[in-house]
């Protein structure tokens, strides 16, 4: 299969781009985004011990049999609305079972997808302290545990602005953040400031535009790149995520990995 072959460009896929296909036809699709030539996959189906359904293992399997890696996923345990309600027991044994799924599954980073809208810093700050909790847990394992923004985080609670707040309040040794570069902009700020402002925090990007890849024109994506080829922004991937679609999703899918190939900014490889 081309996936993960030299000649291309390390670049992997962020799975819920392709969700629909994923629900009527797991394997065509899997192998579908392998021939296109990414390296590998990042899930976005995990419940109850299980990735879309199949053992870690299997799964762990199924990706790898494309040609593709399995590099993380997307999952996510909220707490009660009233933060001071949580049943901890619950959420720990919840983690427990799904970071044992994630390490059989052969995967390098968990990672929380989204976060409710919280109205105060004392509620930011114990999912601060549950995230750094987390982390800790996943490191035990040999995981990394990240955060995954969209732009609400870029709004004021109390006078600090929340994406900052979480920086400034998680330990860089147990929590990093997966910036998604589209949000940041959409949210009103710079993902090159911010490589400069929290260098190191950044090991992953999920590279996301309106539609397909370089088509709207809003995301400073050589900006982005050129920043991100630096030690000091910490950036180790790049995972693709298409939400919204031009064409077919798979079409779209193909269209953003063959701009990625073709950007002269982008590295080879941001793992080696």
């Amino acid at each position: 299969m081309a996936g993960g072959k030299t000649k291309n460009k390390e670049i992997y896929l962020q799975l819920y781009s392709v969700r629909e296909d994923i629900k009527n036809d797991f394997k065509g699709t899997i192998v579908s985004v392998a021939k296109m030539g990414y390296t590998g996959i990042e899930a976005a189906g995990y419940a109850d011990g299980k990735f879309y359904g199949l053992s870690p293992e299997d799964f762990k399997n199924e990706i790898e049999s494309t040609g593709m890696k399995v590099l993380s996923s997307h999952i996510n345990k909220r707490l009660n609305d009233d933060v001071t309600d949580t049943n901890w027991d619950e959420i720990w044994k919840w983690w427990d079972v799904a970071i044992d799924a994630h390490k059989r599954a052969g995967m390098k980073y968990v990672i929380v997808p989204s976060m409710p809208r919280l109205k105060t810093l004392a509620d930011l700050k114990v999912y601060c302290d549950y995230y750094n909790k987390i982390g800790e847990k996943c490191n035990k394992e040999g995981l990394r545990f990240g955060y995954h923004n969209h732009d609400f985080e870029f709004v004021k609670l109390e006078n600090e602005l929340m994406y900052d707040f979480m920086l400034k309040n998680t330990d860089p040794l147990k929590v990093f953040f997966q910036m998604d570069v589209y949000w940041v902009v959409k949210g009103g700020y710079s993902p090159v400031d911010y490589f400069h402002d929290y260098p190191g925090r950044f090991e992953v990007l999920h590279i996301k535009d309106n539609k397909e890849l370089g088509q709207s024109g809003m995301v400073g994506f050589d900006a982005i790149f050129s920043n991100a080829n630096t030690t000091k922004a910490g950036v180790k991937y790049l995972v693709v995520e298409v939400e919204k679609y031009n064409f077919k999703p798979l079409e779209s899918v193909k269209m953003s990995w063959d701009y990625l190939q073709k950007h002269p900014l982008v590295k080879k490889s941001y793992s080696k």
